[in-house]
């Protein structure tokens, strides 16, 4: 055997279990499409055709779930915004399964704090909760972004866009800006695509005034 295609059927092989080992949905879609390509490549050399047929239709599953994928992405039929009391049992329930994560995401968050004043927002996927956000009324017309968390499974997209894209959701409240930190938020241009600017250390977006 070529020495470069032996090579080339274990990056193949590689590639397809390393796939399995990822929790992120899209990082797992891409690697096991790279993984079953080569696969079905290199079977297709060797004319080994169940296995070259079984890989081709494995890559063709992760071509339509990756066109899904992309394509809901910034769908608002795919995600739907639920606002929950920011004491609530479920919303609750997530912050504590999901304690570690979001404390490495946003420090400064603090799931304990006075719920006074917070404001709660699961975004949904069906029946999966794939993000949390909490905003607190700081007074004068600002809200603060205290936790923008978007599940493992999906932090290769943003579903906390769905509660940023609504301005009505925050002009409700009185809100005519909302601000919030990178220790809350990460994502420098994702808060740069919800309309936020930096400003004194802070990012802040203004809002239209409720009529």
């Amino acid at each position: 055997m070529v020495p470069w295609l032996e090579v080339f059927g274990w990056l193949g092989s590689i590639l397809i279990v390393f796939s399995l080992t990822q929790a992120r949905v899209l990082r797992f879609r891409w690697l096991n499409l790279t993984g079953s390509v080569i696969a079905t490549v290199y079977n297709a050399i060797f004319t080994i055709w169940p296995f070259a047929a079984m890989n081709g239709a494995i890559a063709l599953i992760n071509v339509y779930w990756l066109v899904r994928l992309y394509r809901e992405a910034h769908d608002a039929a795919t995600y739907e915004v639920v606002e929950v009391a920011p004491d609530d049992a479920y919303l609750r329930h997530v912050l504590r399964t999901h304690a570690d994560d979001i404390a490495h995401w946003s420090p400064g968050f603090d799931p304990h704090a006075d719920p006074a004043g917070r404001s709660a927002f699961l975004v949904q996927r069906g029946d999966e909760t794939v993000g949390v956000v909490v905003v607190r009324d700081a007074g004068g017309g600002e809200g603060v972004v205290e936790l923008d968390w978007v599940s493992r499974r999906f932090r290769d997209f943003t579903p906390g866009e769905f509660v940023h894209r609504d301005s009505g959701i925050f002009t409700g409240r009185g809100f005519t800006r909302v601000v919030t930190s990178l220790d809350a938020v990460k994502d420098a241009a994702y808060l740069e695509r919800m309309g936020f600017v930096p400003d004194d250390g802070r990012w802040v977006r203004e809002l239209a005034r409720a009529a």
